[in-house]
């Protein structure tokens, strides 16, 4: 199949996504329309229950056994992944696209060694291909990217176990697991949330570098409006499953549209104590369950119009964003 946009790493195309549980469906993603360019590097932020981390799971099909694809399409490298078997699909990860989980801990296995690990991912790239796997050069490039992710003293870390590492380690060495595969796009999903302050910084700077380096694209998931800025080109905002606003990180910041985006900007602390108390969003994120019609941020917006609650505002552009809300027409 064909990709609607030859530029384009990932292309969503009206998605929506279903979990069963026992209290009955819950929508998770809603009609979601988004295009990941290639080499480009974009935030989705949003948050806990937004859709964010089921857009990142759904791109490379590891959604939970209760969930499926209601509609649309979603085609990563050209491939409509919604139509591909799990065996098809795994063949694309990894090689295609990469995921960085939450906890890095639980990404490597606690009882292998992390060359045994990384020669592994080597080994699996080269079946993929076709090619004949030499160990002693594996275990090079295994070396070489740990050095790439700016890992000292790699060739003791290499020996080590998991459990031997501090969390910014072992982020490191599950980023250049995910390098040893080459691929084109990778997600990292809140890659970050788990580590100290200096040590989040060091990594997000490693992910800036590596993109232009290896020229991927990356998604970066997060709740953190400061981290998304600092690591995107662009920035789309999630609420209850849809895509409330997409445009360019700066633009974003400086001058956010959607009554969503700006309450969220606002609600960012500041340096200063004296200034007195946070800005909270009024309400709470809505039942997924059943959710309200119309506008789905209609029940907590301070500029609600009577259509708002009537009917689901579609997504217009204005200047350099895109936005799915009725101040805009």
């Amino acid at each position: 199949m064909e990709v609607s946009d030859p530029d384009a790493i990932v292309n969503v195309e009206g998605l929506s996504i279903t979990y069963r549980t026992v209290y009955g469906n819950l929508q998770a993603l809603n009609t979601v329309d988004l295009k990941i360019k290639r080499g480009e590097s974009v935030a989705i932020v949003g948050e806990s229950g937004s859709g964010k981390s089921t857009l990142g799971l759904a791109i490379v099909k590891l959604l939970a056994p209760n969930a499926y694809y209601t509609k649309g399409r979603l085609l990563l490298d050209g491939r409509d992944i919604t139509k591909l078997s799990n065996r098809q699909v795994s063949l694309l990860r990894g090689s295609t696209a990469f995921m960085i989980f939450q906890d890095p801990l639980n990404t490597l296995n606690p009882v292998k060694r992390v060359d045994v690990q990384m020669l592994e991912a080597i080994r699996s790239r080269l079946k993929q291909k076709g090619e004949t796997f030499n160990e002693e050069a594996a275990y090079q490039e295994a070396i070489d990217k740990l050095k790439d992710v700016r890992m000292p003293d790699a060739d003791s870390i290499i020996r080590r176990y998991p459990h031997q590492l501090s969390g910014g380690q072992i982020q490191r060495v599950v980023i250049a697991m995910g390098l040893l595969m080459k691929p084109k796009l990778m997600i990292a999903d809140e890659p970050t949330s788990a580590l100290d302050v200096t040590v989040q910084a060091q990594v997000l700077d490693l992910m800036r570098e590596l993109q232009q380096e290896f020229h991927m694209s990356i998604i970066f998931i997060t709740h953190d409006i400061n981290v998304a800025h600092s690591i995107s080109d662009r920035m789309v905002v999630m609420y209850a499953g849809e895509v409330s606003e997409a445009s360019p990180a700066d633009v974003l910041v400086k001058k956010a549209l959607h009554p969503y985006s700006q309450a969220l900007i606002a609600s960012i602390p500041t340096t200063s104590k004296k200034e007195g108390q946070l800005n909270a969003i009024a309400g709470s994120p809505p039942d997924m369950i059943s959710p309200p019609k119309g506008c789905r941020f209609h029940p907590r917006c301070p500029f609600v119009m009577d259509i708002c609650s009537r009917e689901s505002p579609r997504t217009v552009t204005k200047d350099e964003s895109d936005v799915r809300c009725y101040l805009y027409g």
